[in-house]
């Protein structure tokens, strides 16, 4: 089965990774501040850990339910996959601490007998997507304090 890291994205964020991990496994809210993300179901119950499912609606692309394979928080590391027949997605979000802040990397990975043909049909879409998602998610990080006082 061939696997090939296919887009990536990094960002400097003005947060802790604290607040940047806080951000990242809320999914249930990253419809209110990426527009790549259009409905998110969460499966199960309680925090998000080792195992959970979510169920995730983006524009443009059919709905995936990713289940994560690896959560560590001291270590900065968010990973889930999501299958469909012929080819597995691998999501990576990588946290780690800055002078002043947070450095935040995102990425994804194509596997399995059909991995070409998705780069080719959906390649640039998920580079763009990505990138977007890096954006946002620096936004969200930095802006929390005014979401939350409403100033």
């Amino acid at each position: 089965m061939a696997s090939s890291s296919f887009a990536s994205a990094s960002v400097a964020i003005v947060a802790p990774p604290s607040r940047v991990w806080d951000v990242l496994v809320h999914v249930e809210q990253w419809p209110e501040w990426t527009p790549t993300v259009a409905a998110v179901e969460r499966l199960d119950t309680g925090p998000l850990a080792v195992g959970s499912r979510t169920r995730i609606l983006q524009p443009r692309l059919r709905p995936a339910v990713w289940q994560v394979t690896e959560l560590d928080q001291a270590k900065g590391v968010f990973v889930w996959i999501a299958h469909s027949p012929g080819i597995t997605v691998t999501g990576g979000h990588y946290i780690h601490p800055t002078p002043l802040g947070s450095h935040a990397t995102l990425t994804i990975e194509f596997s399995g007998l059909l991995a070409p043909l998705v780069r080719l049909k959906i390649g640039k879409l998920t580079r763009q997507y990505v990138q977007t998602e890096a954006e946002s998610l620096k936004q969200r990080s930095e802006t929390w304090r005014q979401q939350r006082t409403g100033s």
